[in-house]
């Protein structure tokens, strides 16, 4: 059995997609046991799946949440505190600051953010997974590929401009291109399915009533109907997109935009709200992304095949099942036994790196760096304490700065006072020369 087809996804996503692709494949062939075929409710199941399997990173980040609640008012304070200062010493206090914070609840500022980019790759993957299913799901492949063959066997002259017609006709979608490949390649047999499996109920009625394709209706017939069948929800073809022409089609974008707004609600609701007409445009960013949102949805679900708006349906319902049972675990752990957890587990993770944390390095960052004492240079000084000794080396002082001899700023001094010597030495030799000269003029006057 051949699963490989030109639409599967590849790149970096490509190893996420495999993964999802056999768990989608193993819950169509589990469920075909019971004799049901049916992608939408395999596609149910898939998200439930897979949300199960994330959901540590789930817990993880509603923990984060809840520690955020406690630190958000301390951070608040400190944003507050060096607003509008933006010179290099209050903003190296302000992140000691905000440092210092989070190393007290033990967590640090991608605490929040890490779990969401692991599971990125995953909900994009999952995407492509389910927009292209005939090369994820052996038996669905196999029925597009029957179909495939039988176009190809029964039309091989001329059916690539007919199927080019076709989909120009009918405002179908695909990415495809059979002229990029010869006939009968594999690689052209896939790009044929890649165009079909975009095909709805209507394109293929529309499609076996053209006369470049009545003839393989009769073979094809038995494996369409297997096609429509797996694809039925309910009456609709979840490849077709919601339209007001099949108002109960529209319930898909409707119950996607309800479920994203209760997940929002649930999700926000141990966050502290900032006020209205708050002064941070980060708050209000998120507000109003958190009420735009559910409504793209929506929106994105009228242009989105139903498959796909089922998965968000899903998805959404799933993730409010888990918050609200996850948020009733937390509700019984103690916040502050957390918080201690949290920073034994931080010393450990520093220990191993060899980092140690230590308060004063905080307080050494809040102190300005003006109250450096920064003493004149003595000439006389540096004369008197930095006499050249044989075997001495270049460790020397100057003025309250000690250099290391193997330190860059102790040779470029050396190599100043061998240039001052140098020099000296150059003004010695003029002043003789200049003695001799004159003593020689003044015997020869006498003379």
């Amino acid at each position: 059995m051949n699963i490989l087809f030109l639409t599967q996804v590849s790149g970096f996503l490509k190893p996420f997609a495999w993964i999802m692709g056999v768990i989608l494949d193993a819950i169509y062939r589990f469920v075909g046991l019971f004799g049901i075929h049916n992608l939408a409710l395999c596609i149910f199941l898939f998200t439930f799946v897979v949300k199960m399997l994330m959901l540590p990173l789930t817990i993880k980040q509603q923990k984060f949440t809840r520690l955020s609640s406690k630190m958000n008012p301390e951070l608040t304070k400190i944003q507050e505190k060096y607003k509008g200062k933006k010179d290099e010493d209050s903003m190296r206090r302000q992140q000691a600051e905000t440092q210092e914070v989070y190393a007290k609840y033990g967590t640090n500022p991608m605490g929040g953010c890490l779990p969401l980019l692991i599971s990125l790759p995953i909900m994009f993957a999952l995407y492509r997974v389910i927009y292209a299913i005939p090369a994820y799901v052996g038996e669905v492949g196999e029925w597009y590929g029957t179909v495939a063959d039988a176009i190809i066997n029964g039309n091989a002259t001329g059916h690539a401009d007919a199927i080019a017609a076709f989909i120009s006709d009918n405002g179908i979608k695909v990415t495809s291109n059979l002229t990029t490949y010869a006939v009968g390649s594999a690689e052209y047999r896939n790009s044929l399915i890649d165009i079909l499996a975009k095909f709805s109920t209507a394109n293929w009625d529309a499609f076996f009533q053209t006369s470049s394709f009545a003839g393989i209706k009769g073979v094809c017939e038995g494996v369409v109907a297997n096609i429509i069948k797996a694809n039925n929800l309910f009456g609709l073809n979840i490849l077709d997109t919601p339209n007001f022409k099949i108002i109960w089609s529209l319930i898909i974008p409707v119950l996607a935009v309800v479920t994203q707004m209760i997940q929002t609600k649930l999700a926000t609701a141990n966050q502290p709200q900032p006020k209205k007409n708050s002064d941070s445009p980060m708050a209000n960013s998120m507000q109003s992304m958190n009420t735009i949102m559910p409504i793209m949805s929506g929106v994105f679900c009228l242009m989105l095949p139903i498959g796909v708006g089922i998965y968000w349906i899903a998805s959404a319902l799933f993730t409010i099942l888990q918050t609200i049972f996850i948020n009733r675990y937390l509700d019984k752990v103690d916040i502050d036994a957390m918080i201690e957890k949290n920073v034994e587990k931080a010393n450990k993770r520093k220990e191993k790196l060899g980092v140690v944390y230590d308060n004063k390095m905080a307080e050494v960052a809040k102190k300005s760096t003006k109250t450096y004492d920064n003493t004149a240079y003595d000439n006389t000084e540096y004369k008197k304490n930095n006499k050249r000794k044989s075997g001495s080396g270049s460790d020397y002082q100057r003025s309250t700065v000690s250099y290391s001899s193997s330190s860059i700023a102790a040779n470029a001094n050396l190599l100043r006072s061998r240039s001052d010597d140098g020099k000296k030495t150059i003004e010695l030799n003029a002043s003789i020369e200049t003695k001799d000269n004159k003593d020689s003029a003044e015997e020869g006057t006498k003379e």
